[in-house]
């Protein structure tokens, strides 16, 4: 499975940005499809997932309530829309997947990723 993400950009705080996540390959394979991000000199930390077949969503809550992840499985294409943001919300955001169903909210629980895609929110 290629993963390509594209829709980071700079943005001012409240600001919207929506992230869309490609695949390609044996997307037939894939169980969750994730969103993580990561900060200079932080972890990588889980974002949102969605499972690939069933409509089951899972948020981390720093996001929740702002964030909005979504599929559009005719286009194998995932997408995150990020509303009110943030200076904090501020990283590299990556997409990934999944091929079995022991995640969805660890990066370890991911088999593929996609190039990252920077997010900058300016206060």
């Amino acid at each position: 499975v290629q993963l390509q993400a594209s829709g980071g950009g700079l943005v001012q705080a409240g600001g919207s940005l929506r992230l869309s996540c490609a695949a390609s390959g044996r997307t037939f394979s894939i169980y969750y499809m994730g969103w993580f991000r990561q900060a200079p000199g932080k972890e990588r930390e889980f974002v949102a997932a969605i499972r690939w077949s069933v409509s089951m969503i899972y948020y981390a809550d720093s996001v929740k309530g702002r964030f909005t992840i979504s599929r559009d499985n005719a286009k194998n294409t995932v997408y995150l829309q990020m509303n009110s943001l943030k200076p904090e919300d501020t990283a590299v955001y990556y997409c990934a997947a999944a091929k079995d169903g022991l995640g969805p909210r660890a990066p370890n629980d991911y088999d593929y990723w996609g190039q990252g895609t920077q997010v900058t929110v300016s206060s």
